[in-house]
């Protein structure tokens, strides 16, 4: 696994909190008074390309890495979180129809947190990747009062995840699929061009947020119809899932092209984010994803831009507030951990 900057043994029971993702797991721990052990990425290859039991082994030595790499007994462990990337249950079992990560047939319909909690021994508490970036930047943001306030998040991705917590934790629904924001169908009025064709979204929606505001978006609806109105623009020459994938680059630049591509992202994200004001109104709007990685002064007018379109009654603007996922690497593994942190943490 890499190694990290700086490492504390712990003086407490802990919890261990795994983000799976397509390439490499992350793995920290978090002590019973809400300190986490590790500052920065601990990682190791998640082989979920070669079927689950590759993946749960690799899984399986993350969690024993990490407890060597910070001195932890596993006599003080009392719980693993895991994240994976969804489509999955609200219990870990992943969609009968795969997804992304997820395709191989035998990851159709199995049961990760189950297969985890087995191979370790101890309780495995799930979320999938969004909520649990949702999580964390909830905890991380209202500190003590987390457990008395609301959010809701947007995680642009190659898709659009999202989480809604309440009271400080996830809401996840009678199926397990609550807070898939991408997937919610909003006004396209001010959002797209008079000319420009309703995009359509690869669960089968037109006009969700996915559909704009993701990487997917960008490269199957935004840059074909934005490079027939700039035809000599340097991207018209590359294949379009490379083009999407280097256009963040030109709007760290501001380039026209690009600002407009990402303003009609942002523009989504507000219109998602006047819903959410409608349905839960919460304390604070959450942005993360590639766009936290891009320059400060970019990620900074996307986040504005995404607020100018939000509409707030006065009264909601004076109590809410928008804000950049912190620690976005690290924000899957920390989110898991909270997660099993306020499963086993004593009431009182």
């Amino acid at each position: 696994m890499d190694q990290i900057d700086a490492v504390r043994t712990p003086a407490s029971w802990v919890v261990v909190g795994l983000d799976n993702g397509g390439t490499c797991n992350n793995a920290t721990v978090l002590d019973a008074t809400g300190q986490f052990l590790v500052d920065s990425l601990v990682e190791n290859p998640s082989l979920v390309t070669e079927g689950p039991e590759s993946a749960v082994e690799q899984l399986a030595e993350a969690f024993t890495s990490i407890l060597e790499l910070t001195s932890t007994p596993r006599t003080l462990v009392r719980a693993v979180g895991l994240d994976t990337p969804g489509p999955a249950s609200a219990d870990g079992v992943i969609s009968s129809k795969g997804s992304t990560n997820f395709s191989q047939v035998s990851w159709h319909g199995f049961d990760i947190r189950g297969a985890l909690q087995a191979r370790i021994g101890l309780p495995v508490v799930y979320n999938n990747d969004a909520n649990a970036a949702a999580l964390y930047a909830h905890h991380r943001h209202f500190g003590a009062e987390a457990m008395e306030r609301s959010s809701v998040a947007a995680i642009v991705g190659t898709g659009l995840g999202g989480g809604v917590v309440e009271l400080g934790k996830v809401v996840s629904g009678a199926a397990g699929m609550a807070g898939e924001l991408g997937h919610v169908q909003i006004p396209l009025h001010g959002v797209l061009e008079e000319d420009q064709p309703v995009p359509e979204c690869n669960c089968g929606f037109a006009g969700d947020v996915e559909s704009i505001a993701s990487l997917t978006g960008i490269a199957k609806n935004l840059l074909p119809y934005w490079l027939r109105r700039f035809p000599d623009h340097p991207l018209a020459g590359e294949p379009i899932s490379r083009a999407a994938k280097l256009l963040r680059g030109y709007g760290e630049k501001e380039d026209p092209l690009a600002v407009a591509v990402f303003e009609q992202q942002a523009k989504a994200i507000g219109k998602l984010f006047t819903i959410a004001a409608n349905f839960t109104d919460p304390a604070a709007y959450f942005l993360g994803g590639g766009v936290v990685e891009a320059a400060p002064h970019f990620r900074q007018w996307f986040l504005n831009t995404v607020r100018e379109h939000t509409q707030l009654r006065a009264e909601q603007q004076a109590a809410a507030t928008f804000v950049l996922v912190p620690d976005l690497d690290m924000a899957g593994a920390r989110g898991a951990a909270v997660a099993a942190l306020e499963t086993v943490r004593p009431v009182g």
